[in-house]
């Protein structure tokens, strides 16, 4: 029996992670890639010109939330690996998405092992005082800290609600040497050439040290759950928020 393939447009698919999605949907035998869209190209249209079920997007921070409504009006479900969303913004979205009785898919980080080490470190979360999260990044980046690392911070928080406090008498002698904080987390962002996207979560406690680690070494990483994605989000009806809300779905 023949099913029918699943429609795909890639946006920012001149970029680097744009580059490697176009290949892994071209791989699949269940998917086809009908456009390719960059900066400039008019995303909507060529929406209702192919009559696309999904488009990933992996473009820049300052245009996530208006590609993702775009994707929205337009009538197809997006998956979006663009990092830059504010909190109004998934709201806005969500309601948005409900509304239209579509499917998506927002996530910081699409590699298994990433998200994975979110789930670990919120579990971890209910045992320790303390934690610190660290992520090091490409000099390309643009956005510090990385969604990644904001999402792995909210997890926690869920769990770990108790803010712990550094010593009173702490004082920074270079300012931003202890990081900048998110929800009282502490988060140091590392940019140099050579990284592709690592993060390490360490927690304390008395007499011991937990540390958590994952490291993306290439960006073929990311493609396994971006295709899981492009699957999943054509049998949603609502936006989700991470890659860990569809995975068992």
């Amino acid at each position: 029996m023949n099913l029918a393939k699943i429609s795909v447009i890639v946006s920012g698919a001149k970029g680097r992670m744009g580059r490697e999605v176009v290949a892994a949907v071209r791989a699949e035998t269940d998917l086809t890639l009908v456009a390719e869209c960059d900066l400039g190209d008019d995303l909507a249209g060529t929406i209702r010109d192919t009559q696309a079920q999904v488009v990933v997007d992996f473009t820049r921070p300052e245009s996530a939330a208006s590609n993702t409504e775009a994707i929205l009006r337009a009538g197809a479900r997006p998956v979006v690996g663009t990092t830059g969303f504010q909190p109004e913004d998934i709201q806005r979205l969500t309601k948005l998405a409900k509304s239209l009785d579509l499917g998506g898919l927002i996530a910081p980080n699409f590699a298994i092992g990433a998200v994975l080490l979110m789930k670990f470190a919120a579990e971890a979360a209910r045992y320790f005082p303390a934690v610190e999260v660290i992520e090091m990044h490409h000099d390309q980046k643009l956005d510090a800290p990385s969604g990644t690392a904001l999402k792995t911070v909210e997890l926690i928080r869920k769990v770990q609600v108790k803010e712990f406090r550094a010593h009173p008498q702490e004082k920074e002698t270079v300012p931003g040497s202890r990081g900048g904080r998110y929800l009282g987390v502490p988060v140091h962002s590392v940019r140099l050439p050579g990284y592709v996207a690592s993060e390490e979560v360490l927690f304390g406690g008395p007499g011991q040290v937990l540390s958590l680690r994952h490291d993306a070494l290439s960006r073929t990483s990311f493609m396994p759950g971006v295709i899981l994605a492009v699957r999943k989000v054509v049998t949603l009806k609502s936006l989700h928020h991470g890659l860990e809300t569809i995975m068992d779905a």
